[in-house]
């Protein structure tokens, strides 16, 4: 009973934390088969009493994942890298659509709806922190 009630803590996504950095509501937006980038989005945030920086993120499921923003800038969209960004102490990031979001670039596997993909947040300090993102066409219902 044990060992079952730790997989279900480790194999959700609803809530994922590691030092001082929790995720929730990870998932990854379905894609159409042979796309070569998709989006991934959850909300990150900070429980230390301390500035967290994320610095990046990584996948094995992906050539490259990086942090990125859309933006509409006189009725045009954009979308630009970040090199980071920072939580200030108790706050939190989203990363939704049409905001902040993880640019997942060339799968190294069909990513298909209901997979969970494990994607690490990567934090300055290096603590960091690893979720299952749920691969969807919208994010995961929050757990009560």
């Amino acid at each position: 009973m044990i060992a079952l009630l730790a997989l279900t803590l480790t194999a959700s996504p609803a809530v994922r934390a590691a030092g001082r950095l929790e995720i929730t509501g990870a998932w990854i937006r379905t894609a159409p088969p042979g796309a070569m980038m998709l989006a991934g989005y959850a909300t990150l945030r900070n429980t230390g009493d301390a500035p967290l920086t994320v610095t990046g993120a990584s996948s094995e499921a992906f050539g490259d994942v990086s942090l990125h923003e859309s933006a509409e800038v006189d009725g045009v969209a954009h979308m630009k890298a970040l090199g980071s960004i920072e939580i200030a102490p108790g706050a939190s990031i989203v990363f939704a659509p049409g905001g902040k979001h993880l640019m997942l670039m060339r799968p190294k596997h069909e990513i298909a709806p209901g997979q969970s993909i494990e994607i690490r947040i990567l934090t300055k300090s290096g603590e960091g922190a690893s979720a299952g993102f749920a691969v969807g066409d919208a994010a995961p219902a929050a757990n009560p």
